[in-house]
């Protein structure tokens, strides 16, 4: 216990190594050691944890050794310590005897130390802050150099002296570490302790186990990673191993830009194989970079054909995948003691899915120390061989590929490359390789400033070794792949300069940068012998060959050696030339069958890949194929057996295989199948959140200050999508189109619409589409105000550039099509057009010159958020994370397989046929399996050995499944051919086959061609309209979703999907014939993307489809779903779960390819593997299995039976791996989330795990139709191996490894030096991700738009949608037009109050009315003699006090209850109308019309604008009033100055002689607070244009922010003493600022020649609420008739103010209004066209005649009533115009809510009711933070009943107000009188007042005018002033005292601090 190997040191002598490695072989029972070259070079890569702050300090060593390393099919067991003797300390930091060991307490005691032992600390992960000291044999410690330490360990106990301990574990326990796992001697003992010169004990220099200097880094479990380095040239260098995870985010790279292809080894960033493709044939050096296409390629792994290697290997490229004693771990050597017999082929070390790769390793690689270098391997190439010239070209042998069976691929390094010539067919040549070098020595620009000196790129020298290095490691089936060692060289180069990249990170950058540390390099003469060395350990399958003088030495060597056979087992030929010059030539051939086959086929574009299958097929090169599988067959050739079984079996095989399910079908009585139905169109919550979340983006644009789409000049919404040229896409659209009734919602069709007028909204790309585009073009040209959406549906396709359509448009009008319409700049520079592009797969739209903003993107959300279901949907969506993660489950069948037998078949034949394509190959293997397998269905049980299990269980299930439904249902198999001629070839096959077999009418074959539509055989078509219910004759299927139930194979062509949804009857998706040769993560995902699939949530689920809380943040997004890839937990779950994975070995491989079949299809069995099982199936099956089942059943029983009581294994031989015996799976884990061993059968699982019934229950079984089950579970899913291993593995994050490719064939990285994508980024960060890493290839539409991110770079109009396949993104954004429609009619509209006047029963009854109702103008003499009508009308002053006239005083009723002060603004009436042409807009408001005046420039800079200062004395505030105007530059003609640029001497006015019709004459002022955005200042379309003085009024504190929003406009900011003042500060300062500029006008324009009267005196006050205006035309019929029809329409303020403005004697009129409108307003309102009476709102005021009536200043509350009575009463006339009517809209912020009242001492934000608002003096009542102003109008209005008892409700005595009119609330009632000399008031002899209100009453009020009113008895006084003092003297001076009784607690005050100045208020009763 506790030896572990890694104390053994990798740096140790080779001859010592070599001594361990035969050791090791001598104790192992395989012949396999540990290659030597492993032990030198390869070390476990540890993460840089400690660096980056992550990661756990007590995992860093843990995973190197231990249970979990040994055997990978188990999960990490916890560790499980010995419990303690009773009685024992067990404190941490004591030993066992209760002695304190830790370093700070006993350093200065005496230690004894035995001779030949050390003082050592030691760290305990429960005391991480202490040593422990220990005493240790120096033996079993290591030198200065890390060498030689022994294994095993002897210490003592320094504290107890306890000595003898032989076991580092049992020392741990005494010393109570407390460990959780294995204790190891490295991980522990970390510090040698020495005594310092006090004799102190202290820690020393740490303990070097790993022949550095530097503590070993953490690493998290399970990463268990390689890296290459050279530990010889490193001496001292510090080399905390290289991080995966990013340590120093790197930026960009300086050097050229790498293409990648594409198969990742598990691998950190996986991409391709070493080749790519390229764009042309002739891509030499020169056109390297932009000729280069997608870099793409296979996923080849360890070619064993267990996950659970694969899960070992998953994690980095540099792993080792050959079986060793600790699994790929690079420190083997030695086991340790407790393993005896260690075998790599035993279960521990590897399981039964290894056995079935067929052979050991040993076959490759042989005894690892009896490797010696070949002759000429190193050293000069042979004598024998010509030596040729450096200058010379090398010949291609003939015959090359024939003697080979592949053609070799050859890679450019280092240096130059020869020329070659000859039978150049025969090779390829990549300069791959050679660009990875570049890229990995161009230092990213993140280091850049650390200087030249301190970091230095990687040295050639280096590369090439590295190089070396990762292809000596590549197992026999694994491709070499670009990404894999670019990460080499980064984390290589990064450990190198760790020291000096830390010491740059902690210090700023010197002028002088330390010295690197000392770092020998390799020179150009050691390479040779290092990289022979690092060879001599693989069994030559890799080979070096040095050359003298140059390549073409070696060149000419290989192909010799080639042709002469001596490379048969060499898979990589290293050439290298480094003897002569400082710079080194290299290149790399690949010469491996497999590697040479995968690699050039990489290099195709799609384009000669179809190219290269259709010449094959059209030259008959396939018929040697069809000649082999002839001879296959021991009766001779398939298509002889099929003759002679159709001639047998004509007469009586339809009757009795066309099972009575067919006729039952047929036949109207036949029982109905519930399971049918195609679903309702109806929208999901996602749908509505995405189209929502649509919305909000496209409002944010509209909102943002850039003016890019002015949502309110759009009155209706249009839209096109356009979709790829697929016939069943673009019927699939038109089907959600005309279902999702969008057209009737934007009012673009009528009901009873065709199908041909729906088409117009479709547009499919193809050659017809550039004619229909125009069109749309057009449309949006013609109708400016309609907002047109283009949708660009599978946005990832065609993203050709037009100007590769420019050089080729000969060949394919198709060609960038996309770009040349979406593209063009009539769609860029449409201001009414938005692009929509919608994807599942963006990547390729999110590079560095991409148009989409990131702002502007939106994500599919999550349907999980921390546990909470956010969506409530009865369906999960099941994409590809879930099926991943069906892979990892423990105990149900997997979703995702591959398919073994067919992959060796495969294998074996392209090594026969080597110039056939391997898609050649596969498609005739596959086709082979399913003819094959659909006659042994049909009685030829022979033909099931020439079949694969899989594909057995597919035909057989599609045969017999309609005989499990009354109706004949049947299921779907999805057969994905991407090459077309081969589909056709497959089609015709299979359909010749079934004909041959009788089974044209138990399904069909469909072939699915994306040119042209479906086509189904009668008899099916008469099943789908009778199952449908459809009676149209001529109808036919248009879309695959139409072919619900439909048994049948659907041969799926095109290169890649173009959206086509399939049905829920798809039970298998076989993609075993994808390119998986170039994948790339958008090729990758869009492939299993088909298979992407809606679940029930009601049905019984197993673990991958269970819908359990996702572990996703909103937005987390791994592959293509926007949810985490394995859901689940973090932290020691997920450790736990990377064993399970591996534990499934022979389930992956399709869970029966390690099992004969013995399944004979004939049984009436149907889809016996997925049928989930009654309760009765509880127990154990005792019966036979039935015939029928399938092996996935048995399997799965196999799997379930306790392994506790199991015998030995059955020992069942696979065809797969010929001679060798399965391993059974390992019992139950105990990782797994129940004890599998222990689950019945009867559990709830996914149909395909259950166990198949028993024979017995068979019969009683209801038989169940396939459709059910297709509801409870998606279709599985068979990918070819690579493609498989490529999807399952994962990376150190858990993010799958195809998310890790490059993401689309357009794009390329940017850089080598980029960090890896990782599993926790969300959606967003995954686009930044690439946006950053990531650029557009020259044929990319993108390519040109080169600003790389600024903000200037996108287009404004262009969001992305993005979202898995298949999960609804057409409902989604069909959604989102009809929500956008219905916005768009909502921002046009507007809510207006809409209250009908109040009061209207009490209106004077006078004899007097306005009778001339054609009238334009008042008549002035008939004017004057209408009464003015006191009573207030205006719906908002519902609850304010009635104001008594002598008229109406004793009639009237009591009014209502008043409401609550909360409700009314709630409570008010609105309407919604829509905005006319005319309104005024606030700030959300843009029209290219209105862009000037809004002072929003063409380039968007804001206008300049000049503060002036004007002011003015005014003797009413006692001192000179100084106001400011903010003036733009484009308003300064309106104001004259003394100079240009001088002092404000006035405002322009106008004369009121003038006619011009151009201009309104009155100013317009608008008093406004807390409403910039929302306040309507924008009244350019009100004014129609018309040029207009508008000045808003505001606050000093806002002014900046209103300036901010309304630039272009005039601004007259108040002194900041109004800073908490109402509306009357603001409207008596606009009026006294008028009257004052009217003065200043008369007098300049005096010395003009012009009168003083002649000057215009009218102002417009109007509320910032104003929208609209309207006008009511009249036909009274007669001048006095009784006939009166009216009607009311909208107009600008232009007509109405140039209408008033054109009045006969205007100048008569003080004021002048009009109504509000009301759409309950009768003629009664508008019969007469002039009233005298209150106006409100929107005023004309004539600031002349008003010049001696004030505003008062400090009102906040009805300060226009107020201000209506002082004007009438002081004799002038109120006019309102009733003809004219001004809308208010409602607005919710801003204006008199803006005035809060709140304590000023506390911040309790409990609400202060209105009693409080007042107090006694003196009192210790709170104080308020309130004007004293507002707090008297507050508490009047709902409290004035305190003061006035008498006057509540009591309208006949009402209270006297003198001089003001303040509100009383609603049920007292006021009677105003003024005090003034001659003014005008009612006759008051009638009246009794209740009560007495006298406000800040001035001399005009004196005892004698008080004296005329008389009082009831008990009447109420109330006198308010600014003080005490005043207070009293206003009693003494008015004589109050005689009348009025006072008592001393009668005094009250406002609740203000004295210094907020209160009022006071003094109450008193009539004597």
């Amino acid at each position: 216990m506790g030896n572990a190997y890694a104390g053994q040191l990798k740096t140790t002598r080779f001859e010592e190594v070599l001594h361990n490695s035969i050791e090791a072989s001598l104790r192992s029972s395989s012949l396999v050691p540990r290659p030597v070259f492993s032990q030198l070079y390869l070390e476990a890569e540890q993460q840089l944890s400690t660096l980056e702050g992550g990661g756990r300090v007590d995992h860093e060593d843990e995973e190197e050794e231990g249970d979990g390393a040994l055997e990978p099919s188990c999960p990490p067991n916890p560790y499980q310590m010995h419990p303690p003797p009773e009685g024992c300390c067990t404190t941490d930091g004591f030993c066992q005897a209760g002695k304190d060991l830790r370093l700070v307490s006993i350093s200065s005691e005496p230690i004894d130390v035995p001779a030949g032992f050390l003082l050592v600390g030691a760290k305990s992960p429960s005391l991480p802050d202490h040593l422990l000291v220990c005493a240790v044999d120096k033996r079993f410690l290591p030198d200065d150099n890390g060498h030689n330490a022994l294994l095993g360990f002897s210490g003592n106990c320094v504290g107890c002296g306890k000595k003898g301990f032989c076991y580092f574990t049992e020392f741990s326990n005494h010393i109570n570490l407390k460990l959780t796992t294995q204790p190891k001697k490295q991980k522990h003992l970390k510090y040698y302790l020495v005594r310092n010169a006090q004799g102190t004990l202290t820690k020393g220099p740490l303990i070097c186990w790993r022949g550095s200097g530097t503590i070993a880094s953490k690493s998290r479990p399970r990463e268990i990673k390689v890296l290459l380095c050279i530990r010889e040239f490193r001496s001292r260098q510090t080399s905390a191993s290289a991080c995966c995870s990013s340590l120093f985010p790197p930026t960009e790279s300086a050097g050229p830009l790498a293409t990648f292809s594409g198969e990742p080894v598990p691998g950190a960033t996986p991409s391709v194989p070493l080749g790519a493709q390229q764009a042309g044939p002739a891509s030499g050096p020169a056109s390297e970079h932009p000729s280069l296409t997608a870099a793409v390629g296979p996923a080849v792994f360890n070619g064993k054909d267990s996950p659970k290697h694969q899960q070992l290997v998953k994690n980095d490229p540099s792993v080792l995948p050959r079986p060793s004693a600790l699994g790929i771990l690079s420190n083997s050597g030695p086991p340790k003691k407790r393993h005896k017999g260690w075998s790599p082929e035993s279960p521990s070390a590897t399981d039964g899915g290894y056995a079935q790769s067929g052979g050991s390793r040993a076959k490759y690689e042989g005894a690892g120390m009896s490797c010696t270098p070949q002759v000429g391997s190193v050293g000069p190439p042979s004598v024998t061989f010509p030596v040729v010239a450096s200058g010379e070209p090398v010949s291609v042998p003939d015959n090359l590929l024939k003697i080979c069976k592949a053609k070799p691929v050859i890679f450019k390094g280092h240096g130059n490359f020869p020329y070659l010539c000859g039978n150049l067919n025969d090779v390829v040549v990549s300069p791959l390789l050679s660009t990875c070098y570049q890229n990995s020595q161009s230092i990213s620009r993140a280091y850049e400033h650390y200087g030249a000196s301190a970091i230095q790129p990687i040295s050639e020298e280096m590369q090439l070794l590295l190089t070396v290095y990762y292809l000596v490691q590549l197992a026999a089936d694994q491709v070499p792949l670009m990404e894999d060692l670019e990460q080499i060289f980064l984390r290589s180069w990064r450990e190198s300069h760790l020291t000096e990249i830390r010491q740059y990170q902690q210090a700023p950058p010197q002028p002088c940068p330390p010295a690197p540390g000392a770092l020998a390099p390799v020179t150009s003469a050691q390479l040779p012998w290092l990289a022979g060395l690092a060879a001599s350990s693989c069994n030559d399958s890799v080979h070096i060959i040095e050359c003298t003088y140059s390549l073409a030495e070696g060149l000419s060597e290989m192909f010799r050696l080639l042709v002469e056979g001596k490379l048969a087992k060499t898979n990589y030929v290293v050439i290298v030339r480094a003897c002569h010059s400082p710079a080194i030539d290299s290149c790399v051939a690949v010469t491996g069958k497999y590697q040479a086959r995968i690699l050039s086929e990489s290099l195709l574009t799609p384009a000669e890949y179809q190219k290269e299958v259709s010449y094959e097929l059209v030259t008959g090169k396939v018929d040697l194929l069809g000649a082999f599988f002839s001879t296959l067959c021991p009766e001779g050739d398939i298509d002889i057996l099929l003759d002679k079984f159709h001639q047998e079996n004509q007469g009586h095989i339809s009757s009795s295989l066309t099972a009575s399910a067919v006729s039952k079908a047929a036949s109207l009585d036949a029982p109905a199948c519930m399971s049918y139905g195609l679903e309702p169109h109806h929208i999901r919550p996602f749908q509505l959140a995405v189209a929502q979340k649509l919305l909000s983006h496209v409002c944010s644009i509209a909102d943002s200050s850039t003016q890019n789409l002015d949502l309110g000049s759009f009155e209706k919404v249009d839209f096109l999508i356009c979709i790829p040229p697929s016939e069943v896409t673009y019927q699939q659209t038109l089907f959600h189109v005309w279902h999702s009734g969008v057209l009737l919602e934007l009012g673009l069709e009528k009901e009873h619409m065709t199908k041909q007028r729906v088409e117009q909204y479709v547009l499919k790309l193809d050659a017809e589409a550039q004619t229909r585009f125009k069109s749309f073009l057009q449309n949006s040209f013609q109708n400016p105000h309609t907002l047109f959406v283009l949708i660009h549906d599978h946005a990832h396709w065609d993203l050709v550039s037009s100007a590769v359509h420019n050089l080729y448009s000969q060949s394919d009008p198709a060609v960038g099509l996309v770009d040349r319409l979406l593209n063009c700049r009539e769609v860029k520079e449409a201001p009414n057009i938005v692009t929509l592009h919608v994807t599942s797969f963006p990547y390729a739209l999110q590079t560095q010159h991409t148009l989409i903003s990131p702002y502007n993107e939106i994500y599919w959300p999550a349907s999980y958020s921390s546990g909470v279901d956010l969506y409530p949907e009865n369906k999960k969506y099941f994409g590809l994370s879930e099926f991943i993660e069906s892979t990892l489950s423990g105990h149900s069948l997997p979703l995702l397989r591959y398919d073994s037998s067919f992959e060796a078949m495969v294998t074996a034949l392209g090594k026969r046929f080597p110039r056939l394509h391997s898609a050649v190959i596969r498609t005739f293997v596959l086709v082979q399996h399913y003819a094959a397998a659909m006659m042994a269905v049909s009685g030829l049980s022979q033909m099931k050995n020439y079949t694969s299990v899989e594909t057995l269980e597919i035909t057989q299930n599609l045969i017999n499944s309609p005989k499990q439904c009354p109706c004949g249902h049947g299921l779907m198999v999805l057969l994905r051919v991407p090459c077309s001629p081969l589909a056709a070839v497959a089609y015709e096959r299979l359909a010749h086959v079934r004909a041959r077999l009788a089974l044209d009418e138990h399904f069909e074959i469909i072939l699915g061609n994306p040119s042209s539509g479906i086509t189904v055989g009668k008899h099916f078509v008469k099943q789908l309209k009778l199952w449908q219910k459809i009676e149209d004759a001529e109808w036919r299927p248009q879309t695959y979703l139409e072919l619900e139930g439909l048994p049948c194979i659907l041969i799926f062509s095109g290169m890649d999907p173009h959206g086509e949804s399939l049905p829920r009857s798809l039970r298998y998706c076989d993609l075993r014939l994808i390119n998986s040769a170039c994948l790339v993560r958008t090729a990758l995902e869009q492939e299993l993307g088909l298979a992407a699939y809606f679940v029930s949530r009601e049905a019984p689920l197993e673990k991958a489809a269970r819908s359990e809380p996702l572990e996703s943040d909103a937005e987390k997004l791994s592959s293509t779903d926007n949810e985490d890839e394995e859901p689940g937990t973090e932290g020691p779950a997920a450790e736990e779960r990377s064993p399970v994975k591996r534990e499934r070995s022979s389930s992956h491989d399709s869970a029966a390819s390690s099992l004969s079949s013995k399944a004979s299809g004939s049984a009436p069995c149907g889809e016996s593997s997925a049928q989930p099982g009654p309760p009765s199936q509880g127990e154990q099956p005792q019966s036979p299995q039935p015939c029928g089942s399938s092996d996935e059943g048995r399997a799965a029983r196999e799997r379930q039976r306790p392994h506790a009581s199991r015998g030995p294994p059955p020992t069942v031989v696979s065809r797969h791996s010929p001679g060798r015996a399965a391993q059974p799976d390992s019992g139950p884990r105990p990782s797994q989330r129940g004890a599998q061993g222990l689950v019945p059968p009867a559990s709830p699982q996914l149909p395909s795990s259950s166990a198949a019934p028993a024979a017995g229950e068979l019969a009683l079984q209801a038989p169940q139709c396939s459709l059910t089950k297709a509801c409870r579970q998606p279709p599985i899913v068979f990918l070819p191996k690579l493609a498989y291993d490529m999807v399952t593995a994962t990376d150190s994050s858990g993010l799958p490894k195809a998310a890790s490719l490059l993401p689309s064939r357009s794009v390329m990285w940017a850089s080598a030096f980029r960090p890896q994508l990782s599993k926790t980024m969300t959606s967003t960060e995954q686009s930044l991700y690439y946006r950053q890493w990531t650029v557009p290839r020259p044929s990319h539409m993108d390519y040109g738009n080169r600003a790389e991110g600024r903000v200037d770079s996108f287009h404004p109009r262009r969001l992305l949608l993005s979202g898995p396949p298949q999960v609804g993104k057409t409902g989604a954004y069909l959604q989102f037009l009809s929500i956008l429609s219905r916005m768009l009619i909502r921002l046009t509209e507007v809510d207006v109050y809409d209250e009908e006047e109040i009061n209207i029963n009490l209106r004077e009854e006078s004899d007097w009315h306005y009778l001339q109702l054609g009238d334009p103008w008042p008549d002035l003499e008939l004017f004057k003699k209408l009464p003015f009508d006191y009573i207030v009308h205006d719906p908002k002053y519902e609850d304010a006090s009635l104001i008594c006239s002598h008229l109406q005083s004793m009639k009237s009723e009591d009014r209502g209850t008043s409401r609550k002060p909360e409700e009314l603004y709630v409570r008010r009436q609105t309407a919604r109308m829509r905005l006319s042409k005319y309104a005024a807009y606030n700030t959300y408001h843009h029209c290219e019309q209105c862009h000037q005046y809004m002072g929003f420039h063409p380039r968007y800079q804001l206008y300049e604008s000049t503060l002036h200062a004007f002011a003015f004395s005014y003797s009413m505030l006692g001192e000179e009033v100084q106001l400011h105007f903010i003036i733009p530059k484009s308003k300064e003609h309106h104001f004259v100055f003394s100079q240009p640029g001088g002092q404000l001497e006035s405002m322009r006015l106008p004369l009121v002689t003038d006619k011009s019709h151009e201009h309104i004459k009155s100013p317009t002022f608008t008093p406004t607070t807390g409403r910039h955005e929302h306040g309507l200042f924008n009244l350019y379309h009100a004014m129609d244009g018309a040029s207009h003085l508008h000045v808003l009024v505001v606050k000093e504190y806002e002014m900046a922010i209103y300036k901010k929003y309304w630039p272009n406009h005039i601004m007259l900011v108040l002194p900041s003493i109004f800073n908490s003042a109402g509306v009357g500060a603001a409207h008596f300062l606009i009026k006294e600022l008028s009257y004052h500029n009217l003065e200043l006008e008369r007098i300049r324009q005096e010395e003009l020649g012009i009168k003083p009267q002649d000057i215009w005196p009218f102002i417009v006050i109007s509320d910032d609420s104003c929208v609209m205006w309207n006008v009511v035309d009249v036909d009274c019929g007669g001048e006095r008739s009784r006939e009166f029809s009216w009607a009311e329409r909208n107009v600008s303020l232009k007509h109405i103010m140039q209408h008033i403005e054109a009045s006969p004697n205007i100048t008569h009129y003080a004021l002048i209004g009009m109504r509000k409108w009301s759409s309950r307003a009768g003629s009664a309102q508008v019969r007469e066209p002039f009233s005298r009476c209150h106006v409100h709102d929107f005023i004309i005021l004539n600031v002349d005649l008003t010049q001696n009536v004030q505003y008062n200043q400090n009102r906040f509350m009805c300060d226009d009533v107020d201000f209506n009575l002082r004007v009438h009463s002081a004799g002038l006339l109120l006019c309102r115009f009733n003809r004219f009517s001004v809308m208010k809209k409602q607005i919710a912020v801003g204006g008199h809510r803006s005035c809060h009242i709140t304590s000023k001492v506390s911040d309790n934000p409990a609400a202060i009711v209105p009693a409080q608002y007042i107090c006694a003096p003196d009192s210790k009542h709170t104080f308020l933070a309130a004007p004293a102003q507002l707090l008297l109008e507050k508490f009047l209005q709902h409290h004035s009943h305190r003061f006035f008892p008498l006057s509540l409700r009591n309208r006949g005595h009402p209270v006297l107000s003198v001089d003001c009119y303040l509100n009383l609330g609603s049920q007292i009632s006021v009677c105003y009188v003024s005090s003034r000399p001659h003014s005008l008031n009612i006759s008051c002899s009638d009246f009794m007042f209740s009560g007495l209100l006298l406000y800040l009453c001035d001399s005009f009020v004196g005892a004698s005018f008080l004296k005329k009113f008389q009082f009831l008895k008990g009447a109420t006084l109330c006198v308010i002033c600014q003080d005490r003092n005043s207070l009293r003297q206003t009693v003494v001076r008015l004589e109050l005292e005689d009348e009025w009784q006072f008592r001393l607690r009668d005094e009250f005050q406002t609740a203000n601090a004295k210094e907020d100045r209160p009022l006071f208020f003094l109450t008193g009763r009539h004597i």
